[in-house]
């Protein structure tokens, strides 16, 4: 509001009909919420890579530092943030993680929502009675309910797309209170902080940061563009920091996770067969066509506030800039997704995308106009609701996509899948672990084939370890003191900066070869199946000299100048590959340079 204005009175009647709306409101978001939280509630489980985080947050609170295994500076978590703010239950004693997890990836999905659902609200207009609209499609969709907890950052991530878009909302509010030409009052740095976090959040979320902080802009700049390089340092100080720290402490600039999904690589057609796995199983058309309808109506004009008191106008164009921010991410988080191929879990790296997709008309104000799409989205929700579930379950599904969740519910035979405990009746990593166990040395513990099948081997070696796809069951069943290592990169390099197996599935394509281990772990003698010529190839493939170079980098004591070298050489060292086939990679000749 322009300073000196006279604020418009209120009658009597408009006063009851605000009262009426402001409990309408408070209702219908408190039910839409509070299904939600019971849907993901009943999906509560802990999946294997949300275990992998939280086997680092229990290195990292027995002070052996955000690490997978102990004297291995690897970073085998994608969201930096998620990692940390999972240490903070760990501080208290005797609380679980595993639960700790389980209930802040709900929290924070519960929050994301209405966040969303407040700004859409203010963005429409906050006295009007609103409807549910795109939050019925984060309602409805089960993948927002498999990943609400999971151990994974999903929660995180659309608790922080609904802050971040809200606050955005909270400051295009202030401008229009102020009028067209005066610059809104209130602090803008918490909104500047927030979006900065993106890539802390998830590295790909920095596309919605970048969108995001040019919206910021162009809400700031009457205030002078010397504000504006103030609140760019506040956004970029965080991150900035934390890069500095990942390349000096781990020596790439980019997490052990881009390395083994070979984020550089684009595989349009897998990402498109990732993106309909999602559009056919739950027709989303559907309520694409309610939600298209009802911004239609609205944009032009159908819903226009015919006499209703309010503040002066918004910057001309500065309400389109603050729907469009997550619009135009949806767009770019989705196109990246598609270019590096989708990923192996069924939906859910689209989640983001599709929570931005829905976020401007998550609810949208009640009239005639919108009732239509409404109803319609509403019985789309739902049929998704009682029906639609991917056709696969404990198998994979078309192009390896697998349903996760339900996949590990079968194989334990547990609906709620959560603890140690519960994952303790696994086919196969107890009695890995149960063998090491019995060993009278350290040793190496390996899955090869036996007379009657595949089995585990345990062979004498420099140190206590287990190798198994599975890392995160692994290593919540395994000792901390136990190195837990994968053939896919995750937490292991020597796999992480090897080629891939052409065309394989998205997130295992790396596919390490048993003699890496054998070579790398000193075991020594004939194994009984593998060729011996083979793990002496891999042992020399490791003494290369910018192999050995990479193997220091993240085992090495973190002198100032291991952290230097690191940090100075990050960027090499993150696009240096070799060949997973140990004879060519014992020649020691480069490859080309992969750029993450």
């Amino acid at each position: 509001m322009v300073p000196g204005a006279v604020p418009p009175r209120r009658t009597p009647h408009g006063a009851l009909h605000d009262r009426r709306a402001l409990r309408w409101n408070v209702v219908s978001t408190g039910a839409v919420l509070l299904l939600f939280a019971a849907l993901i509630w009943n999906r509560r489980w802990m999946s294997d890579d949300g275990l992998i985080v939280l086997r680092t947050v229990r290195n990292l609170l027995a002070g052996d530092g955000p690490v997978f295994n102990v004297g291995e500076r690897v970073e085998s978590n994608t969201s930096t943030l998620w990692t940390y703010l999972l240490a903070l239950p760990g501080l208290i004693p005797g609380l679980s993680l595993n639960w700790a997890s389980v209930v802040a990836g709900l929290l924070l999905s519960v929050a994301g929502l209405g966040f969303a659902m407040d700004a859409a609200r203010r963005v429409f207009g906050g006295r009007r009675a609103m409807l549910p609209l795109g939050a019925l499609v984060v309602l409805a969709l089960p993948p927002f309910w498999d990943f609400g907890t999971s151990g994974l950052e999903t929660g995180l991530i659309v608790g922080w797309l609904g802050l971040t878009w809200w606050l955005l909302v909270r400051r295009w509010e202030s401008h229009r209170a102020c009028g067209s030409g005066t610059p809104g009052a209130g602090r803008a740095w918490p909104a500047a902080l927030v979006l900065g976090l993106a890539p802390l959040v998830r590295p790909d979320l920095a596309l919605f940061g970048v969108v995001a902080g040019l919206a910021l802009v162009v809400l700031e700049h009457r205030r002078g563009w010397g504000r504006i390089v103030g609140l760019a340092a506040v956004a970029a100080a965080l991150p900035v920091a934390y890069e500095v720290f990942r390349a000096g402490y781990y020596g790439l600039i980019v997490p052990a996770t881009a390395l083994a999904k070979e984020a550089s690589d684009a595989r349009w057609q897998q990402g498109l067969d990732y993106l309909f796995d999602l559009l056919d199983t739950y027709l989303l058309w559907i309520p694409a066509v309610g939600l298209v309808l009802a911004a239609l109506l609205l944009a032009g004009g159908a819903l226009a506030r015919r006499g209703e008191p309010g503040p002066a106008r918004s910057p001309r164009g500065h309400t389109a800039v603050v729907v469009a921010v997550p619009l135009a991410s949806a767009l770019l988080l989705a196109l990246y997704v598609i270019r590096v191929g989708g990923d192996f879990m069924h939906g859910r790296m689209l989640l983001p995308a599709l929570f931005c997709l829905v976020m401007p008309v998550a609810v949208v104000p009640m009239s005639r106009w919108t009732a239509l799409p409404v109803v319609g989205v509403l019985a789309w929700s739902v049929l998704c609701l009682v029906d639609l579930r991917p056709a696969y379950g404990a198998t994979l599904g078309p192009n390896l996509i697998a349903n996760e969740r339900l996949y590990y519910v079968l194989l334990l035979g547990n609906a709620h899948p959560v603890t140690a405990e519960d994952y303790s009746t696994h086919p196969m990593v107890p009695e890995g672990i149960a063998e090491l166990e019995r060993a009278d040395r350290p040793s190496l513990a390996i899955v090869g084939a036996k007379p009657g099948g595949a089995g585990w081997w345990v062979l004498p070696a420099e140190r206590e370890s287990i190798a198994w796809l599975n890392l995160g069951v692994t290593g919540e069943l395994a000792p901390l003191d136990v190195r837990v290592l994968d053939g896919v990169g995750l937490v292991n390099p020597i796999a992480g900066h090897a080629t891939g197996v052409p065309n394989g599935r998205i997130g295992h394509d790396k596919d390490l070869p048993p003699e890496w281990y054998l070579a790398d772990s000193g075991v020594r003698g004939d194994t009984g199946f593998v060729d011996p010529s083979s793990v002496a190839d891999a042992r020399a493939a490791l003494a290369c000299p910018r192999t050995a170079e990479m193997i220091e980098s993240y085992r090495a004591p973190l002198t100032t100048t291991r952290f230097w070298d690191n940090l100075t050489g990050s960027v090499e060292r993150t696009s240096y590959r070799y060949p997973r086939d140990a004879a060519d990679a014992a020649t020691c000749a480069p490859l080309p340079a992969v750029v993450d």
